[in-house]
């Protein structure tokens, strides 16, 4: 693997929702850096390993969850190493049962198959329907790591770009939560 900055200059055999992300970053003038990993798509901690290694940066956990009903849809990102406790989330959302949502949802709400889930899947959700839920300790990081809605490539660039410009772009203002990994909820003073 190689570190790359922007867009790949010969996108033959890339899936358009990949190249749609690199024409969205570029038309914001974000920059970014970018690693190619066809052989290996990032489906086991070892391929991830390495490509946070190559990118200098933790790729983000993305989780994309639901109601009981499955009639409110959330993508969840916080970072890559914390344990993900539903109760935990839950009692801060005010959401009495978060399950993890049917592939289904996530090809027909935010165009992407799983393992490649990303934040910028959003710009794929023209009607909002999916609620971005930050976990604050990745808005404290420098850089973000993420897929182009492909887990055969990932990316980085500065948080600051993520919530400043990507964000406000999509339409998306996202809900900040304090995730600790555990299955307590926080003390009342803390929330």
């Amino acid at each position: 693997m190689e570190l790359f900055h922007g867009a790949p200059s010969d996108m033959t055999g890339r899936e358009a929702r990949e190249m749609r992300v690199y024409a969205f970053l570029d038309r914001l003038g974000v920059p970014y850096d970018r690693t190619d990993h066809p052989d290996q798509p990032a489906t086991t901690m070892e391929v991830c390993a390495e490509v946070d290694a190559i990118l200098n940066v933790h790729i983000c956990k993305n989780l994309f969850l639901c109601n009981r009903q499955k009639t409110k849809f959330f993508l969840l990102v916080m970072p890559g190493d914390k344990p993900f406790k539903t109760k935990e989330l839950s009692a801060q959302m005010g959401i009495s049962r978060l399950s993890f949502a049917d592939e289904v949802w996530m090809e027909k709400l935010l165009d992407v198959h799983p393992g490649s889930v990303s934040v910028l899947a959003l710009m794929n959700d023209k009607d909002h329907l999916v609620q971005l839920i930050i976990d604050e300790d990745v808005t404290k990081e420098t850089l973000f790591g993420c897929h182009p809605c492909m887990n055969t490539s990932s990316i980085r660039f500065p948080v600051r770009c993520l919530m400043e410009t990507i964000l406000p772009a999509l339409g998306v203002t996202p809900v900040l939560v304090h995730l600790t990994g555990s299955e307590q909820p926080l003390p009342a003073e803390t929330q």
